[in-house]
């Protein structure tokens, strides 16, 4: 599993109509293949600082298959425009002697863990 992370910073004055438009385009990365989740997580200190999460199977399934995409044309329009300066992404995998994984994924992505075995 591969964790996608985009700093986005919004232009001022534009954070709601960011939101909105953020509403249909995750519509569009939902829909690839390798798509596995995703996270838009607003900053509590600077309400134009965004970060976006995005688990992919794969690292390609990102920066071929989306990226490379029609679909991503249509994200590209509908979000692009709201950025300065524009994201940076990153990709991430979990540590190799990482103890707790399952658990810890639930919890970023919001899964009740009463019902999780103990790691």
């Amino acid at each position: 599993m591969i964790l996608e992370v985009a700093h986005l910073q919004v232009i001022p004055g534009q954070a709601a109509a960011f939101e909105q438009a953020f509403g249909q385009a995750q519509t569009i990365i939902s829909a690839m293949p390798g798509y596995a989740g995703h996270q838009l997580q607003r900053s509590l200190t600077d309400p134009h600082r965004y970060l976006l999460l995005v688990s992919w199977q794969r690292l390609e399934d990102h920066t071929q298959g989306f990226r490379g995409s029609a679909q991503y044309q249509q994200w590209k329009a509908l979000l692009h425009h709201f950025y300065d300066p524009f994201p940076t992404v990153e990709h991430y995998q979990i540590a190799e002697h990482y103890q707790g994984v399952e658990h810890c994924q639930a919890v970023a992505w919001g899964v009740n863990t009463a019902a999780l075995p103990a790691v």
